[in-house]
């Protein structure tokens, strides 16, 4: 799962007479101040509530960090940060090269000077939160068009963030709309910009099983990395520096070596990226159909990169980070768009809507103020979907996901110097200055996630798909050009823009970004010459987005306050990239008739899985282990193994790969990296016999780091060193 919530709070105890166990499943990713209405302590925490989040920055949570797309947390008074092995790959993938492949091969740095870089990855601590949203919507006036309420929400929110960011140079402020815009919340940030590689695992260990296992149980991957964040002398995020040294946290989180049990009490702290719990039957339908129409060009993709990638180690660790978060996607829709159909969700949420309007329509007061939204949101999603349709493959082709890498650098750059002729307040967020430093790092990092002439033949394959489509859904640059319905016409135009351009050198793209648009244009490059005729249509359909996306809120806004009424305030809003806490118990589950699953994997079933080639190849080191039972302190007293993975009753969704999974008392048991198949539908709608996250076994990754790498300075940093451990220090 990667880089990746509609609830009605309470607990629910469903029996099910093809489980010998009861379902306790939580369908809330609840905000930190909501924590309070969910009895913890009844429900087994045994510590206090009150502890988990402070707002002076002491509590659990301010243990736990943004990495941008997926969460790790401290886990020493040193800045050592435990997150995933995937969510760690960017930085793998990029500091890896056919001499050094540390994909394959794993790193480990045995000293601190040993540690090399994260590229392009930060740290961001929580400091705090509150609610802004008389402040948000003080600009907001009556009888505003939906474009006029996107911008003024837009500017109240810069000027929010701006003041915010002024208590520091390290300070990140961003500000957030909950339950579609019925409120709006400040978060603050401590940034660390200097990240750094400290330990990752080979990946057959690290990727055990590959894409076949992904999102599915019984699973045993040991899917772990630890990074360390650095700062200046004094304390502040600065960029990387050889002066740096490690940040010392306010809070790290205690590891247990106890062990999990089915029936313990657990929970999860994170970042999750979007969940869509809180949409209407409508929407979900929309998404229903985008997905099953994605899934094929996922397809397409990912064989053309395979094929590209044979026989050529380079170019398949260049493009190794892509392939992974396509495969990703791919399995994750497919298992969407499957439950969808198994549980009928469409009628099920129809079903909930009727239910709705009884409580709408009781009341002649909720009848006025509520009676039209769900025709309202019909409405709206008819004619979106025209709009949305229309302009898929304009917005597609400057990604380097579906159209050119050195066409998406050639937009970033124009786009950028564009925006920077603007004062900073009034350019498009993404190109303010506080964010220049982002889009320069990366325009440098887009080296490591490409191949020049392997992006001019996949720019070639994706024009020639759009030669029989309708001229209107074809961006209006191209139009003449596939007019021609001649893939020899295609190859020739390609050839031409990547024969002439200065864009495949990242130094030539930073230096144009210093130029004023009309020297730009007398470059005469011709990706940059599309560029700008790209970004004609572009910024049209960019200003009539903003449009819809306000409409769309606005009817959303409507239903959610109603949402909010019914349940008299007891409804988590859906994830966005901030931080949420989810209980659950460790649980199996049966998926389908005559299966049960347990809960707790074994080393025993990696074994077991075991082909002798990726993904399923077991190193020889861990296998001497196994067979000698060198376990260590890391045997389960049950299960007579060391206990590879668990599964828990928490939802989780992306970005919250890397989140700790703690036990009653607060302690680290395990890091969250994936879901069920059956449970990633949790997106949409909580099936409670199905939900169920996965997390690798905190014994696994202490055993995998003391005994089948040696790292025993990591074992000890974290204030586990005993026994072989404490030998080593002597």
């Amino acid at each position: 799962m990667r880089f990746k919530v509609k609830a009605i709070i309470g607990v629910l105890l469903v029996s099910l007479l093809c489980l010998p166990f009861f379902v306790f499943a939580d369908e809330g990713m609840w905000m930190p101040h909501q924590m309070r209405m969910l009895n913890l302590q009844q429900l087994g925490l045994k510590m206090n509530p009150d502890d988990l989040y402070k707002k002076d920055g002491t509590g659990l949570m301010s243990a736990v960090v943004n990495l941008g797309g997926g969460t790790g947390e401290f886990v020493s008074p040193d800045g050592l940060i435990l997150t995933n092995h995937h969510v760690a790959f960017g930085a793998i993938q990029r500091a890896s090269s056919k001499e050094h492949d540390y994909i394959t091969n794993g790193f480990l740095a045995m000293t601190r000077e040993q540690e090399i870089p994260a590229q392009g990855y930060t740290a961001d601590i929580l400091l705090g939160y509150e609610e802004v949203t008389a402040r948000v919507l003080s600009k907001v006036k009556p009888k505003m068009t939906s474009a006029q309420k996107y911008d003024a929400i837009e500017a109240a929110i810069k000027e929010i963030v701006a003041e915010a960011e002024k208590a520091g140079p390290d300070i990140r402020a961003n500000v957030v709309s909950m339950y579609s815009g019925n409120q709006y919340y400040l978060y603050r940030f401590k940034r660390i910009k200097d990240v750094r590689l400290v330990y990752a695992p080979p990946q057959d260990l690290g990727n055990y099983g590959g894409e076949v296992d992904n999102w599915m149980w019984p699973r045993h991957t040991c899917d772990f990395s630890f990074l360390r964040a650095y700062v200046s002398k004094d304390g502040v995020g600065v960029d990387y520096s050889p002066e740096n040294v490690p940040y010392k946290p306010k809070v790290w989180l205690k590891i247990s070596t106890e062990g999990v049990k089915e029936g313990d009490f657990t929970f999860v702290m994170g970042y999750p990226g979007r969940t869509y719990r809180n949409n209407l039957a409508v929407e979900i339908e929309y998404d229903f159909n985008s997905m099953v129409k994605r899934m094929a060009e996922f397809q397409d993709i990912i064989n053309f990169i395979e094929n590209a990638s044979k026989g050529d180690k380079e170019t398949e660790i260049r493009y190794a980070s892509m392939l992974k978060g396509l495969y990703n996607s791919l399995k994750n829709m497919q298992g969407k768009v499957e439950g969808m159909k198994k549980v009928d969700l469409i009628a099920r949420k129809k079903e909930q809507e009727k239910e709705f309007l009884a409580w709408v329509n009781a009341s002649p007061e909720r009848q006025k103020k509520y009676g039209k939204v769900l025709d309202q949101m019909a409405d709206y999603m008819k004619r979106y979907d025209v709009f949305a349709s229309k302009n898929e493959l304009l917005s597609n082709i400057i990604s380097p996901y579906f159209g050119s890498t050195v066409l998406s650098q050639a937009y970033t750059v124009y786009r950028t110097v564009l925006e920077r002729q603007k004062p900073d307040k009034d350019r498009e967020a993404a190109y303010q200055d506080r964010n220049l430093p982002y889009i320069k790092q990366r325009i440098q990092l887009a080296e490591r996630g490409y191949v020049f002439n392997t992006d001019r033949e996949f720019f070639k394959h994706q024009l020639k798909k759009m030669m029989n489509l309708p001229a209107e859904k074809v961006p209006a640059a191209f139009r003449a050009l596939l007019a021609q319905k001649s893939e020899k016409a295609i190859d020739e135009y390609v050839d031409n823009l990547y024969k002439n351009t200065i864009l495949g050198d990242p130094q030539k793209r930073l230096e144009l970004l210093e130029k004023k648009p009309a020297e730009l244009m007398k470059v005469n490059d011709p990706f940059i010459n599309l560029a700008a005729e790209l970004e004609k249509e572009l910024k049209v359909v960019r200003e009539e987005s903003k449009a819809w996306a306000q409409e769309r809120a606005d009817i959303k806004k409507l239903y959610e306050a109603a949402l909010l009424e019914m349940k008299e305030g007891k409804l988590a809003p859906d994830a966005n990239g901030t931080v949420r806490f989810t209980y659950g118990l460790v649980e199996g589950y049966s998926p389908r008739d005559a299966v049960i699953y347990k809960p707790i994997t074994t080393l025993k079933g990696v074994m077991e899985k075991e082909t002798g080639e990726f993904p399923f190849h077991v190193p020889a080191k861990l296998k001497e282990l196994y067979q000698k039972r060198d376990f260590g302190r890391f045997e389960d007293p049950i299960l007579k193994d060391v206990p590879a993975c668990f599964l828990n009753t928490t939802n989780v969704t992306g970005g919250n790969s890397g989140s700790p999974t703690l036990n009653a008392k607060g302690e680290q048991v395990g890091i969250i990296f994936d879901m069920t198949y059956e449970s990633v539908i949790g997106d949409y709608y909580i099936i409670p016999e199905w939900q169920r996250s996965i997390s690798v076994d905190i014994r696994y990754v202490l055993f995998v780091t003391e005994k089948f790498s040696g790292a025993h300075h990591l074992i000890k940093e974290m204030g586990l060193c005993s026994g072989e451990c404490e030998m080593e220090h002597k």
